[in-house]
């Protein structure tokens, strides 16, 4: 279908960016494979809640035909759901004909990708660990779909939201801070990660700078002994983590931070989304840290 329709002899279409609607794009994805379009992809499937959302930064909404049942936008609320981001239905996909799907890089996901282009659709996978890997999906998103322009554009505002929240924090003390991804097991966000590094540019200073894993399960004892003075909690996809709870749970009760109240909440679908409201989320952690600065 894409070798037909790049065939074809009408006079070239331009979309935002400069680039002609039936020129060849190509970007290299996350899994080190080379994904090469006819032209710029104009039936996406995303199956990564902030690559839909960088795809609508970029302007590209009327080429999202599906979604996961975890994107929460109001302008794809009337987008065909094709289920989650690891489990899709092939049927639901297959029958939206995409000339692109969006999925996660990683073990778990590993198996939809040759499923896919065994259909004849083209897969670029995204692993987004870090702020890095945020700019290059941005980048490689606005090749594939013809919006270069349009995201460089979105890379500038991010970088300028990120400066400004770090130069709003400069000199003041840093406290230090458990952020939790899991209350059982206990787990966290490692520095190298997009939520550890915009946290530090946030003014936080993470308790477990020393982790080898990107998302580590840590042990409550150690928590305890290193006794963080902010708790951040996401809330948002699990409404039984309140402050209330952790100040009646084992381990949790030990920390003066959840005795003294000194628990913060930022929006989950804001903060563990790697995409082009890094710099919302970065502000979000600076206003829950220093409460003075927020609407500043």
């Amino acid at each position: 279908m894409l070798a037909t329709a790049a065939g074809c002899s009408e006079a070239p279409e331009r979309t935002e960016g400069a680039i002609p609607r039936d020129s060849a794009v190509a970007a290299t994805d996350d899994s080190g494979r080379e994904v090469r379009l006819p032209r710029p992809a104009r039936r996406v499937v995303s199956l990564i809640p902030s690559a839909t959302e960088t795809l609508l930064a970029l302007g590209a909404r009327g080429q999202i035909v599906g979604r996961t049942r975890y994107d929460v936008a109001p302008e794809v609320v009337d987008v065909p759901s094709v289920g989650g981001g690891l489990n899709p239905s092939l049927e639901a996909i297959a029958a939206l004909r995409p000339e692109l799907v969006i999925a996660w890089e990683g073990d778990r996901s590993r198996g939809l990708r040759p499923q896919l282009e065994a259909l004849g659709i083209a897969v670029f996978t995204l692993a987004a660990d870090d702020t890095t890997d945020v700019f290059r999906s941005i980048d490689q998103l606005g090749r594939l779909t013809g919006h270069g322009q349009a995201a460089d554009s979105v890379a500038a505002a991010i970088r300028a939201d990120l400066e400004s929240v770090r130069a709003s924090v400069q000199g003041r003390p840093a406290p230090s801070v458990f952020y939790v991804v899991s209350t059982d097991p206990p787990m966290t966000a490692s520095p190298r990660t997009f939520v550890g590094q915009i946290l530090e540019l946030a003014g936080g200073r993470s308790i477990f700078p020393d982790v080898t894993a990107d998302w580590p399960t840590v042990a409550m004892e150690e928590i305890v002994r290193r006794q963080p003075e902010v708790v951040v909690l996401p809330e948002g996809e699990d409404p039984v983590r309140s402050l209330e709870v952790l100040r009646t749970t084992s381990g949790w009760r030990e920390l003066r931070a959840v005795r003294e109240g000194r628990v913060v909440r930022v929006p989950t679908e804001l903060v563990n989304r790697p995409g082009p409201n890094l710099g919302r989320a970065a502000r979000a952690l600076r206003d829950a840290l220093y409460p003075e600065l927020a609407g500043r």
